[in-house]
């Protein structure tokens, strides 16, 4: 879906306030500022978190009703329930997603380091996992990134800056989770997790192409990333560790999304 007239900034706007209107008092309530103490963060910041996640799926569909209205709105909701993905697009997603988290979670046993164990017991629970991870785990975001802003971003600045810029912001958008410390991200390297943003966008792009541009590609691919991470975890639930295997996977995330951005730019030229 390509935006016509006006970029929508709005779409910005809207996703950072709802989404930071509902972290950022979390994070005063856990240093003590404000009216929420630090036993009610604890207890709420996992719902909060997940309705939080929401803003860029409001923010796109605030902007697509303001500038083109709620018939633009219901095209778009009907488009994530367009599952013909396509081999290229279900399979490359596998194989790059898959493969670079596998890899990042089993190279540092080549120089001793120990095992780190999967955080599910059986992978019979694998899709359980993955259904959770596109409904409210990351995947309910991809109406706005990929669905909506995408587009308008790779028409004014092309895919491989477009999605630069994209996988930037996107990693800011995170920011007030680095605070947070019952969190995901609380110990997660920002700067690690920002280049791993910009090497999942271009990944996500490469796959939503490669599935007709289809919307319900975002949530597949995101879902399929975050789960990976299940089976192979790369992030030690610590603090005060040495995160090899974490900053080889971004690496390799980014390594692996520069070149499919750079086949997709190849294959676009006549």
């Amino acid at each position: 879906m390509s935006i016509q007239g006006e970029f929508p900034f709005r779409f910005f706007v809207v996703t950072f306030a709802w989404s930071w209107l509902i972290w950022l008092p979390l994070v005063l309530g856990y240093r003590g500022v404000g009216p929420i103490g630090r036993d009610t963060v604890a207890a709420v910041t996992t719902p909060l978190t997940l309705l939080a996640a929401f803003g860029p799926a409001l923010g796109a569909v605030y902007s697509m009703r303001t500038l083109d209205g709620w018939a633009a709105v219901r095209r778009s909701l009907r488009g994530l329930l367009d599952l013909r993905l396509g081999w290229r697009a279900t399979l490359g997603a596998i194989v790059m997603l898959g493969g670079c988290t596998c890899a990042a979670w089993i190279l540092p046993e080549a120089w001793g380091a120990p095992r780190l164990g999967a955080f599910m017991d059986s992978l019979t629970k694998l899709p359980v996992y993955f259904l959770a991870m596109v409904l409210i785990g990351g995947g309910q975001e991809e109406l706005g990134w990929r669905g909506y802003i995408l587009d308008p971003l790779e028409d004014r600045l092309g895919p491989l800056l477009g999605n630069f810029v994209l996988g930037t912001i996107w990693g800011l958008w995170h920011l007030p989770l680095f605070f947070l410390p019952f969190s995901g991200q609380a110990m997660t390297p920002l700067a690690g997790f920002i280049v791993l943003t910009i090497g999942w966008s271009w990944i996500f792009a490469w796959i939503r192409e490669a599935s007709g541009r289809r919307t319900a590609s975002g949530p597949y691919a995101h879902g399929l990333a975050n789960a990976a991470t299940f089976v192979f975890p790369t992030l030690i639930p610590a603090g005060g560790v040495l995160q090899t295997r974490y900053w080889i996977w971004v690496t390799l995330i980014f390594a692996t999304g520069l070149l499919a951005c750079l086949a997709r730019r190849r294959r676009r030229q006549p």
